[in-house]
């Protein structure tokens, strides 16, 4: 039986991957979320004291000391970085700004590619990123760009913090937001942009559970 992959492109904080996590377990399909796999390169180069965004060689020289593993547990995916749980570590805003700088690197990109095209063909995947569509998985049988507007990116994003107990403020969120866009976007290596083949979705009136159908609805009508 041929394996069924769903790509899903979009900018930071549209919901793809919290979206992408439930359609899956809902179909049955395998989540792969390659940010968190850039957010893992970002936390290493990090916690070595190397600036992500001046210091790019050294980023590159790290590449063979990483490993990066995606467990499926109980409770949900786990991202393991050389053995370690940093399912939650990866998920803090400075990791966010050094997953936008370390995805610009050409050396970063291609190795992570080849393990998330590995990974796709083992089994039925939902994969979300910046450039699934066009670059990682260009024959998938579905693919969809999730957006949003900033404003409401960033508003999701704020509440999901406060629900967890961090401190944050609303328009650095949103700065910080829009900058990652402007990064992503302008990159000379796979800009984020919508394939010419991808439905595009915009979440900014739907809720979690509306969006969640929505995308649901797309991949039956494919298969």
């Amino acid at each position: 039986m041929n394996c069924i992959s769903v790509a899903i492109d979009g900018p930071a904080g549209a919901g793809k991957s919290s979206i992408s996590r439930t359609v899956a377990k809902q179909m049955g399909f395998i989540y792969i979320d390659t940010g968190a796999m850039y957010r893992s390169v970002a936390l290493y180069a990090i916690d070595k004291g190397i600036d992500t965004r001046e210091e790019k060689n050294k980023v590159i020289e790290c590449l063979d000391d990483i490993k990066i593993e995606i467990k499926y547990t109980d409770s949900g995916q786990r991202i393991l970085l050389n053995g370690v749980d940093v399912s939650e570590e990866i998920r803090q805003e400075k990791v966010s700004a050094g997953a936008s700088d370390v995805a610009v690197i050409p050396q970063v990109r291609e190795r992570l590619m080849d393990m998330q095209r590995k990974m796709a063909k083992s089994a039925n995947v939902i994969m979300d990123g910046r450039d699934i569509c066009s670059y990682v998985l260009p024959n998938a049988q579905v693919k969809i760009f999730l957006t949003a507007s900033s404003e409401a990116r960033a508003m999701r994003r704020y509440q999901e913090l406060l629900e967890k107990g961090i401190e944050c403020d609303f328009e650095t969120i949103k700065n910080d937001m829009e900058a990652r866009d402007k990064n992503d976007s302008s990159r000379a290596v796979s800009p984020l942009k919508k394939a010419d083949d991808a439905v595009l979705v915009d979440t900014t009136e739907l809720d979690f559970e509306q969006s969640v159908e929505k995308i649901k609805e797309l991949i039956k009508n494919a298969l």
